[in-house]
């Protein structure tokens, strides 16, 4: 399981880290680009918006929405990663917190246009994922929208495919990934959502209440 201190020492080289698995088209990062370009054009058509950025981390999708006017709120477990990203951001507000607890008490009553999460939730279980979601609907402001970008998959089978092609000392069995039609089945009494396939390991979700 990942750790505060584990992130703190990847914080420095975590960029580079994922775009050189991204250029690659290897996995886990396999699509990343495309997939915070995705995220960025959505917000942008409703911008300014409030957005909740879940495990903000270095701030690469957060920054360039910042610096377009929109209003961010960041949560995070590493104090480094939030101090690289207090420098991109000044104005932005950013709280330490370890989210697979649960959200942190400064955003009880709190609700906002979109809130984002990349590659962070996959550390939750699939049972902890569902609670979580449940919970940040409730955040949510009118019209509002979850967008989660993240390691993910159509269904359980495709999953396990793509496991079956990487050796296990490649695979991170401490990760939980998203098995879209799962979390869907979980999840259709309280909210609509779609996946959106944006290489052969990840994807997007949008997820909007009923």
């Amino acid at each position: 399981m990942l750790n505060n201190h584990g992130f703190d020492l990847w914080a420095d080289g975590y960029d580079a880290s994922v775009n050189m698995s991204d250029e690659d088209n290897t996995y886990p990062f396999a699509g990343y680009k495309n997939i915070l370009n995705a995220i960025y054009g959505t917000i942008m058509a409703a911008a300014p918006a409030k957005v909740l950025d879940i495990g903000i981390g270095t701030g690469t999708l957060a920054s360039k929405l910042y610096t377009q006017g929109n209003i961010i709120t960041g949560v995070d477990f590493s104090q480094k990663m939030l101090e690289t990203t207090q420098i991109k951001m000044p104005g932005a507000r950013l709280i330490q917190h370890d989210f697979t607890k649960a959200l942190p008490q400064e955003l009880n009553g709190e609700s906002f246009d979109f809130i984002v999460s990349t590659y962070a939730l996959h550390h939750l279980t699939d049972a902890e994922k569902t609670a979580f979601i449940r919970t940040l609907l409730r955040h949510l402001s009118e019209n509002g929208a979850i967008i989660i970008g993240d390691v993910g998959f159509p269904s359980r089978v495709a999953l396990n495919e793509c496991h079956a092609n990487h050796a296990e000392d490649e695979w991170d069995d401490d990760e939980f990934y998203f098995v879209f039609d799962e979390l869907q089945a979980a999840l259709r009494d309280v909210c609509k959502m779609t996946f959106h396939p944006y290489s052969f390991c990840a994807g997007i979700i949008e997820i909007t209440p009923k």
